[in-house]
């Protein structure tokens, strides 16, 4: 390196500086807090196809972990399709196909490298109506972990672990021989719930759990929703705004686009979304003027 010879100069006058000058922290993605958790799903350029018909287009989505996401818009904007892709459901579907990326825990689940029995057993799904196993209560539960090889006394334990953690061992614990299909709506629903916890997931995703039961049996679901929180994360798709602003803590707006394929409108957190959305869209669909 080429040196220069020493000068004698006079050291320039001191400038001021302001607290401005300090680097500028770092922003939160959109719909994230600066104290968000970290999420358990990232969703990024997700398009999902029937056919030739793109249901969904261009979603990028964050599900934080330990809470409830609420996915919410009018009929036929892709809320299903898109919970349906998380646990890779619609591969059951013909001609169904996503492109995009859908990383839990930093795995990409859409990669052909993929597991998806252990895929469906990390991510449990329960459906718009109470689909219980015409089977026992008991053997409704106990159904995934004998799957997996559980057998005797462990396989008791998680019946019964698994139907508290569900609010429904009290209710049940003197007919578990009886069939499931007996039980109530709700009782039912509830019974489907703890049958997607007994293989211990880390989330689970519920595609409308209450638009098939009365308002007793869907506050006790709404309950056990808050309840269930703190151990998995809740992804729910829900038609009532009412109940999207009771139970979770982010919600997402869908609606549909010109060439009828669903995108998210907006994501934030629950009470922004409801009180102060940014979206015109958002606006008008919670207060009810959409369309």
């Amino acid at each position: 390196m080429r040196m220069e010879p020493e000068m004698s100069i006079a050291p320039p006058p001191p400038v001021e500086t302001t607290p401005t000058s300090a680097p500028a922290p770092a922003l939160a993605r959109p719909g994230e807090s600066p104290t968000s958790p970290p999420p358990k799903i990232e969703i990024r350029d997700l398009d999902v196809y029937y056919g030739q018909f793109r249901a969904v287009r261009d979603v990028n989505l964050d599900v934080a972990a330990n809470r409830v996401t609420a996915i919410i818009g009018p009929s036929g904007c892709g809320k299903s399709t898109v919970l349906r892709t998380l646990n890779r459901m619609n591969d059951l579907v013909d001609n169904a196909r996503a492109t995009g990326q859908v990383i839990l825990d930093g795995e990409d689940i859409l990669s052909t490298q993929i597991d998806v029995v252990e895929v469906r057993r990390r991510v449990g799904m329960v459906f718009q109506r109470p689909n219980p196993f015409p089977k026992s209560i008991y053997d409704n539960v106990a159904y995934g972990p004998r799957l997996y090889g559980v057998r005797g006394r462990a396989l008791q334990e998680i019946v019964e672990r698994t139907l508290h953690k569900a609010a429904l061992w009290d209710e049940v614990k003197d007919k578990l021989k009886q069939s499931a299909l007996a039980l109530s709506g709700g009782q039912q629903q509830r019974v489907c719930i703890a049958r997607a916890m007994a293989v211990e997931p880390e989330v689970i995703l519920m595609d409308e759990p209450c638009s098939a039961l009365d308002p007793i049996a869907t506050l006790r679901i709404e309950e056990l929703i808050a309840e269930l929180r703190a151990s998995y994360t809740i992804v729910i798709v829900t038609h009532n705004m009412q109940q999207a602003s009771r139970v979770s803590d982010t919600t997402a707006f869908f609606t549909m686009g010109d060439d009828r394929a669903g995108y998210l409108v907006e994501l934030g957190e629950t009470s922004q979304i409801f009180t102060n959305p940014r979206e015109t869209l958002t606006e008008d669909y919670v207060s009810g003027r959409f369309g």
